[in-house]
């Protein structure tokens, strides 16, 4: 079982993402289109994991699976789709077996990257819903302290809730510009 740490919102994963995402760009080659930071490090009031999630946007996503090696030497393990159909899924551990990192490749166009980055940028301009997420994040660290699964599933409902009205805002936001 993996611990569940939550931890106070730290400037350095701001650094930490562009840093790590100049060297995955680097390894993926021409076929990336953008790196994105998303998930809670990339909300800077939040309390959160300490683990930067990086979403990239790809032209081919078949063509991520033959830099599988190129990933590898930045100390990322290759996991697949992991439960998404169409994503590539990588995970990097620090030197103690710390989870660090997290690479989320999709393929441009694909509703999940419009689905990441309207949860993130719906919290960064909603803090009273970003506070609520940090709260309950932190009660379910408290509550479920090596039980990884039960923290996810405790999040679940709310992120459910919080991707439809990050859904509803971003339409609204992109229909008054």
């Amino acid at each position: 079982m993996r611990q569940v740490e939550v931890v106070p919102p730290n400037p350095q994963w701001r650094r930490e993402f562009e840093h790590e995402s100049q060297r995955v760009a680097e390894a993926l080659g021409e076929n990336v289109v953008a790196v994105h930071h998303i998930g809670s490090t990339a909300i800077p009031t939040i309390y959160a994991k300490p683990i930067v999630d990086m979403l990239v946007e790809v032209k081919d996503i078949a063509a991520v699976d033959v830099r599988n090696a190129a990933i590898a030497t930045l100390g990322y393990e290759a996991v697949g789709e992991f439960g998404i159909p169409g994503r590539r899924y990588f995970r990097k551990h620090n030197a103690a077996g710390v989870r660090t990192h997290h690479i989320h490749a999709f393929e441009t166009g694909s509703p999940q990257v419009d689905r990441h980055l309207a949860f993130r940028d719906y919290m960064i301009a909603h803090p009273d819903d970003a506070q609520a997420y940090s709260t309950l994040k932190r009660e379910l660290a408290k509550q479920y302290p090596s039980n990884i699964e039960a923290y996810m599933d405790g999040k679940d409902e709310f992120i459910k809730e919080m991707d439809r009205r990050a859904t509803e805002w971003r339409a609204a936001h992109r229909n008054s510009v």
